[in-house]
């Protein structure tokens, strides 16, 4: 007896992919991203952790006791040619809020430190200090801590008082900002990213050269405070100050900051003046 064979059917269900839904991509490709950085910072920090005193070529983690009792952590990178009979230039980079909550290594997330976390070869002796989550950079007591860290270094460290830049993002704008008006001689540069300060300082900052970096999108601090305090100071006459208006760019407007090659040229070129 013949017999005819009829081949299994798939059931149509099974013959076509299931895609997951669109959440579930998005919150795949947020995951590998968060990894990736995970991977990069812990890297980062495997070469930081190499030496706990500073050497020159590295970015090691420190801790300073301030005269009030209190400690401030801080991240401190030596330029791969430093030489203790030289002059170096210095930089003073305070960090945005996201990095206050973390290891001190999180400091390194943006701007000068990540590039040397990554391994960049850079000119100028950077230090970049850790506030605490309760504070903040532009209140007294880590205003006063800073500069006590800062003098610290100088004492310790053979670094050109004529040419040090204070720069800072978000949070650190706002410290950059209090501290330049506070210390307008301590600095030859200022470079205060998406931040705000008290445009009544502008006769203090007059003199200072300061370039001013700000997102016009930007929904966590207004642009309007970089505003301000650019129109200031220059009504109060200042003729250093420069603005850098970033067109469709929101809060994050320091990546695109830092990775400007001329902003670093221009530091580098600034001498405090003579009067």
């Amino acid at each position: 007896m013949n017999s005819t064979h009829h081949p299994q059917q798939t059931p149509a269900s099974s013959r076509f992919r299931k895609v997951p839904p669109l959440r579930q991509i998005i919150k795949a490709l947020i995951s590998e991203m968060t990894l990736t950085w995970i991977l990069s910072l812990a890297l980062g920090n495997f070469c930081l952790a190499q030496t706990s005193e500073p050497s020159p070529g590295r970015q090691v983690e420190q801790t300073f006791a301030t005269s009030d009792g209190g400690s401030i952590s801080y991240l401190l990178y030596l330029p791969k040619n430093y030489d203790p009979a030289k002059k170096s230039q210095l930089i003073l980079f305070l960090h945005g809020r996201g990095e206050s909550y973390g290891p001190l290594s999180l400091v390194a997330k943006w701007g000068p430190p990540q590039f040397a976390a990554r391994g960049d070869e850079l000119p100028y002796v950077l230090l970049s200090p850790q506030c605490p989550g309760d504070d903040s950079w532009s209140k007294p007591t880590q205003q006063k801590r800073l500069i006590e860290l800062l003098d610290h270094i100088i004492q310790t460290h053979s670094i050109d008082q004529d040419s040090m830049c204070l720069t800072g993002l978000s949070m650190g704008g706002y410290g950059s900002w209090q501290m330049a008006a506070d210390h307008p001689r301590r600095f030859a540069s200022v470079v205060p990213v998406c931040g705000g300060g008290d445009p009544r300082d502008a006769e203090k900052l007059k003199a200072l050269p300061i370039w001013v970096f700000h997102g016009d999108q930007d929904s966590a601090v207004p642009f309007q405070r970089s505003v301000e305090m650019v129109d200031a100071i220059k009504q109060a006459g200042g003729t250093k100050i420069r603005f850098t208006s970033l067109e469709h760019i929101g809060h994050n407007c320091w990546s695109a900051t830092y990775a400007t090659p001329e902003l670093f040229q221009w530091i580098s070129q600034q001498k405090k003046s003579a009067d």
